[in-house]
């Protein structure tokens, strides 16, 4: 083990840092133990003090991107005066999460370890529950016979939100993700506004709340 080169990364993050790195540049199945230790600067045997091996590196990565959201879900629905509040809230702060991580975990979803392998079981389901809440929320916002069903709503905001890692980043992309939702839902005009302002206020007291 040694100290952190970097005062405010301990050696375990930076072991996921250089890890996210060199799974998104060589992929998963190309990237070695070795090859993240020597990134990181430490030897082989010092990362394994920290993780088992390059598949529990990958399943915390993975777990950042999408557990936080989950974490606030039930608050999220709670203080929202309603679903498309509540759904632009919710896409509002999952951008966040992604965006606070490795902004290359997202573009790992699809590899075939991760889809398939029983380590990553976790990360599938819970990304299931997330799908499951955005569907849940479009449905609950968009207008009477909305020609789209729940399932495909959720799906599309969720990929909607996961797009984050191919767009340049700006302050107010996350809210412009979270309006992309609403439009998703069929919410335009005054009442995507009134949406996107109620969610504003749910933040606001969200991060006002020790």
């Amino acid at each position: 083990m040694r100290e952190s080169r970097h005062p405010d990364r301990t050696p375990r993050q930076e072991i996921l840092d250089a890890a996210a790195a060199l799974f998104g540049e060589s992929g998963f199945a190309a990237t070695s133990t070795r090859a993240i230790a020597e990134r990181v600067g430490i030897r082989q045997a010092s990362l394994y003090y920290y993780f088992p091996g390059k598949d529990e590196i990958l399943l915390e990565l993975l777990e950042a991107s999408v557990r936080p959201t989950l974490d606030l879900v039930d608050t999220i629905r709670a203080g929202a005066p309603g679903p498309a509040a509540a759904l632009y809230a919710l896409a509002v702060r999952d951008v966040g999460t992604l965006r606070a991580g490795p902004l290359g975990v997202a573009t790992l979803y699809l590899a075939p370890e991760v889809r398939q392998a029983p380590a990553f079981a976790p990360f599938r389901e819970h990304r299931a529950q997330l799908a499951a809440v955005y569907a849940e929320l479009a449905a609950g916002a968009a207008p009477p016979h909305h020609p789209v069903g729940a399932e495909v709503l959720g799906a599309a905001c969720l990929h909607v939100v996961e797009m984050v890692p191919t767009l340049p980043g700006r302050p107010d992309l996350d809210r412009e993700i979270a309006h992309a939702c609403l439009a998703l839902a069929g919410l335009h005009g005054e009442s995507a506004e009134a949406a996107g302002l109620a969610g504003d206020a749910l933040l606001a007291r969200l991060a006002a709340t020790p």
